[in-house]
């Protein structure tokens, strides 16, 4: 085993989900910041590093003061060529860090379990080429995913290379440079952890149990989809 991923969880309900098991099955070790718990941000990852998702936006400075460390870190990581991966709030943390934009969603919340479609250019991504899907190449089949965020990545960054889509927002998953990867979904989520944000956040009760049943009864389906994704990802941070 080579070096540890290291990894930003910007708050307890937001984990590891499925990547825990996926990752220490592929022999990947992580160690695990929590700034939140007053930890302090790692000016380097050796690695590889991987930033989850969370409530905050990812401007919102003032009331989450690590994210400038954050996003430094983030940048520090891409540009030394290292294996990157931000899911959601890590996602648009990335964007910041490397000059795009992050903006309040104009189409309101996507959340729930939804649907991306890769583009052409994920045919020989080797993260977003993994999921199954179609029989023929990349693209040709939707994938289904959990989505939960209310802020987009508006404007990705210079020589981003943009890998998915969706039908509310146009940017699902982009490639920076040949190792660093953004994603606006959550692979990692399991349906406990969905219900968790459903049953904690906004939504009408009715509301959130009909999206939490559709989580929950798709859950085989998420983990055969997003386990490769997850694998891919692994070997990225276990090559020498």
């Amino acid at each position: 085993m080579g070096e540890r991923l290291l990894v930003i969880e910007h708050e307890a309900e937001a984990g590891l989900g499925y990547f825990a098991g996926w990752l220490e099955a592929a022999g990947v070790g992580v160690e695990v910041v929590r700034p939140y718990k007053g930890e302090a941000v790692p000016a380097t990852a050796g690695g590889g590093l991987l930033v989850l998702g969370g409530a905050a936006a990812a401007w919102d400075d003032e009331g989450y003061p690590w994210l400038p460390a954050t996003r430094d870190l983030l940048a520090g990581a891409v540009d030394g060529g290292v294996p990157v991966l931000g899911i959601c709030l890590g996602a648009q943390l990335m964007t910041l860090a490397c000059g795009g934009t992050v903006e309040r969603g104009d189409a309101g919340p996507e959340i729930g379990l939804g649907e991306i479609e890769r583009l052409p250019e994920a045919a020989d991504d080797p993260l977003l080429s993994a999921p199954p899907g179609g029989t023929s190449s990349p693209g040709t089949e939707p994938l289904r995913t959990v989505q939960y965020h209310y802020d987009a990545m508006t404007t990705l960054p210079p020589g981003a290379v943009r890998l998915a889509t969706g039908a509310r927002y146009a940017n699902q998953a982009y490639r920076l440079g040949d190792r660093a990867w953004a994603v606006q979904f959550h692979p990692e989520a399991t349906p406990a952890i969905f219900t968790s944000w459903a049953e904690s956040g906004d939504l009408p009760p009715e509301a959130a149990a009909e999206l939490n049943a559709q989580v929950t009864a798709a859950g085989r389906e998420l983990e055969q989809t997003w386990r490769p994704l997850a694998e891919a990802f692994a070997a990225q941070v276990t090559r020498l």
